[in-house]
Formats: C-alpha cells, structure tokens, sequence
C-alpha cells in the first residue's frame, strides 16, 4: 500500500502521525493534571502562598487548569484595575467564597471563563454575520465578563440579606442559652450548630473558630465585621464590643441589638413597599393602554377600511 503512494506523500503521512500522536499525549496529560492535583513543593519563605495555591487547585478544575493564564490575568488586573480590586475582594468574602482567593485573581478566573465561551460566540456570530461577526463575538465575550462580575455582586448582596435576615434568631437563642446559665462559647457553638448550613450559621463558625484559636471575642468579631464590610453589621458588631469594652453583660446587648435589628427589617419592608407603587406605575401604562388597543382597535381598522374603500 506504501508503494501505490504518491512521491513525497509518505514524509506528509509520517508528519501528520506525529502531530496527531502530539495531540493525543497533550489530551491525556490534560485530563490527567485535571483529575489529580499533586501539591507544589513549598519552602518556609513562601509556605502560606503555595498552600494557598494548592488549596485553590483542589477547589477549582479551572484554577488547576489554567493556572499560568490566570497568573498572566491576575498581574494584569493590578495594574489595570487597581482601584476595583477592594470591592471585589469584599463581595468574594461577602459571597461566601474561599478566603484563598485573592481579588485579582478571582477577576481573572472569570476572564478565563468568557474567554473559553468565545469560540461558541465566534462559530454562530461568524456563521450568522459572516467576517464582522468576530467582532460582535468579542463583544459578547467582554459582555460575558461583565455579567459574571455583577452576578459576584448580587450574590455577596443576597448572602448579606440572607445573614442579616436570620441574625436577630440567632442572637435570641444566644440570649437565651447565656440567660439560662451557659457560658458564651457554649451559648454561641449551640447557636451555630442550630443555624448549620446557613450563612449566619458559617459566619459565626468563623468566629467561634478563631476564638477557639486564640483571639478575643472582640477580634474575632472585628474580624467578622471587616470581612463583610456591611453598615448594618459593622454597627452591630461595634455595639457588641462597645458593650463588651464597658462591661456591659452580653446577653443585654445581644437582646438590644436583636431588637434593633427587627425593627430596621420593618423599616425596610415599609420603604419596599412604598416603592412598589412607583414601580407598578409604568407597567400599569402599558396594561391599560394594550387594553385600549384591543378594545378599540378593531372599530379603529373598521373605519378605516370603510373610508379607504368609499
């Protein structure tokens, strides 16, 4: 069969083997370094920075992946956007995700994320548009990365109200327990272990954790607050310690804070609904006025036709 080929389309043949042999090794060895993450050696200048490396690894199949690309966008992002990266570094604590994660490079994990959609966007846009479609596909790849920055954003706004939703319960059921003759870690790990699962339940399990640890009640809590970095919170948590500094008892100032906490849900839920009146007021409009259409509409063609026809 070799000898019926034509001349020089053996060195092609034996080319293309190679470079499909290529593809091969490189699919198996990315699949493998996808489903084993083998811990980088570390030295005691950089231990916590490679064990933070290595934590993500576990965490994220496309941190594994994609590291030194991340790498490239992470260094990119402090230059460019600086004075962005605070606030993010708050909604990625806010939202509940790994403490590994530092803002900059969280922003370039999502970048990765649109850019691995870009191909999908550039074969239907190319498709349907012909060459200008690329550019259409590189806007909706920058569209993309703006979509899942502000879903980052809602999701540290939703796990906030969901915290500051059950916190008044838990403070209760702390006030409780501490009345009823516990100490405040037992009062607080009981709390915590009620509201597993929770938000307020992981929050406070951070707390209770670092105290375990060593720190105050009023670091851990200080702590707590600047993870969160909500106005709501940061007061309450500046009263609890307030309260702790002056030697007030606890279980008042957790009674007093819980109190505080429902009437200013009340509050909320009254300006709520006192807005829904402005908000219905346009689709209101429009109701009546698609009503107005479809009732007169048919008259309206009616005469017109009459008078087109006469």
């Amino acid at each position: 069969m070799l000898a019926e080929l034509a001349p020089g389309t053996l060195p092609i043949l034996f080319v293309a083997s190679a470079l499909l042999a290529a593809a091969v090794y490189v699919f198996v060895r990315t699949i493998r370094n996808t489903l084993y993450s083998e811990d980088l050696s570390q030295t005691d200048e950089w231990r916590y920075d490679v064990t933070r490396i290595n934590a993500l690894r576990e965490q994220s199949v496309i941190y594994r992946i994609f590291y030194p690309l991340i790498r490239v966008f992470a260094a990119l992002n402090r230059g460019m956007l600086r004075d962005s990266l605070p606030e993010v570094e708050r909604e990625t604590q806010a939202a509940g995700f790994s403490r590994f994660w530092t803002p900059e490079e969280f922003l370039a994990r999502q970048q990765v994320m649109s850019l691995l959609i870009m191909p999908l966007f550039v074969f239907v846009c190319v498709e349907v548009m012909g060459t200008p479609g690329i550019v259409l596909a590189v806007v909706l790849t920058g569209l993309t990365s703006y979509i899942l920055r502000r879903r980052l954003a809602n999701q540290a706004h939703y796990r906030l109200f969901q915290i500051k939703k059950k916190l008044p319960f838990l403070l209760d059921l702390v006030t409780l327990l501490m009345e009823a003759g516990s100490t405040f870690m037992q009062a607080l790990h009981e709390g915590v272990r009620e509201f597993a699962g929770q938000p307020v339940g992981v929050e406070f399990g951070r707390v209770l954790a670092e105290i375990s640890m060593g720190k105050s009640r009023s670091m851990a809590l200080e702590t707590m607050r600047d993870r969160l970095r909500d106005d709501e919170i940061t007061a309450i948590i500046g009263s609890i310690v307030q309260g702790e500094t002056l030697g007030t008892p606890l279980s008042t100032v957790f009674r007093t804070q819980a109190d505080v906490l429902r009437i200013k849900r009340t509050q909320r839920a009254e300006t709520i609904a006192g807005e829904a009146g402005v908000k219905m007021l346009l689709p209101g409009i429009l109701v009546m006025a698609s009503t107005v259409i479809v009732i007169l509409g048919p008259f309206l063609l009616g005469f017109i036709y009459q008078e087109y026809m006469s």
